[in-house]
């Protein structure tokens, strides 16, 4: 019977990453943008729409972005749980777990999550009317792009990053630390560690702006690192040389008009 649960708790676990994967993929497609994030005729059309119009438009919309960002959420960050859960299990038999507690952990992780799509969506309105991104949610400026490429690169290297880092890196020693029993005791340890996680991994979701919120592509390269960098053999090699990555994809940014110029292209 509890292998039953297990099972059927995990396939649910994996079927909502695939279902949040599908929504993102049909969103796209309703924005006609291809998984690179590029927009066809009519995803031309949509960027540059005036967001004060009359008409109503999903992209100008707070309800819209928070569904669009709270499956976003689902997508990237659910698979990076994996090692948590299982980390979890293994401490199930030694310090009482429970399921329960099982679905608290993972119930109070994304619900931080969830909240933070509310934050990034408000904040996408904000540039939107503000006409720093466009509709679809990409910026208007090489500028602000590199800004946010730097920024998130500088991240890299701090202080800040390597203490969340190190607690979504080692989950089993935040278990230990902060043991709390059934499902509110998960929910508990499940919010501490989304908020850890938080701080660890917000700067992947801004970079959304840089190259389009859509971009298919991005989210799962941005998935596929954040997976690797919480792995307790190789977490700790990849941080820093990606934040180089990104500087200097800043400085490729910034200076794109003047590569263009020189090489004649």
């Amino acid at each position: 019977m509890n292998h039953a649960l297990r099972s059927t708790l995990w396939l649910t676990f994996f079927g909502v990453i695939l279902l949040a994967w599908a929504m993102m993929y049909s969103m796209a497609m309703d924005m006609d943008l291809d998984l690179l994030g590029r927009p066809g005729d009519m995803g031309n059309a949509m960027r540059f729409m005036d967001p004060r119009m009359d008409m109503y438009m999903p992209m100008a919309t707070f309800g819209p972005l928070f569904v669009m960002w709270g499956a976003m959420m689902a997508a990237m960050m659910l698979p990076t749980m994996v090692p948590t859960l299982r980390s979890y299990e293994d401490l199930m038999v030694s310090a009482d777990g429970t399921r329960a507690g099982w679905v608290g952990v993972l119930l109070g992780y994304f619900i931080v999550w969830l909240v933070f799509a509310a934050v990034i969506a408000g904040t996408q309105l904000a540039l939107l009317f503000a006409g720093v991104v466009d509709m679809l949610g990409i910026a208007r400026s090489r500028w602000f792009a590199a800004a946010l490429l730097l920024a998130v690169g500088l991240f890299q290297f701090t202080r800040a990053k390597e203490i969340c880092h190190g607690v979504c890196h080692s989950p089993m020693m935040y278990f230990i630390g902060h043991w709390r029993t059934g499902f509110g005791g998960g929910l508990r340890m499940g919010l501490g560690l989304g908020a850890f996680c938080l701080g660890c991994c917000w700067g992947f979701m801004v970079l959304g702006f840089a190259g389009g919120v859509m971009n298919l592509a991005w989210m799962g390269l941005a998935t596929l690192f954040m997976v690797i960098e919480k792995l307790p053999q190789v977490g700790h090699y990849v941080t820093r040389p990606m934040g180089a990555a990104l500087i200097a994809g800043s400085a490729l940014v910034a200076g794109w008009p003047l590569i263009t110029k020189l090489t004649g292209g």
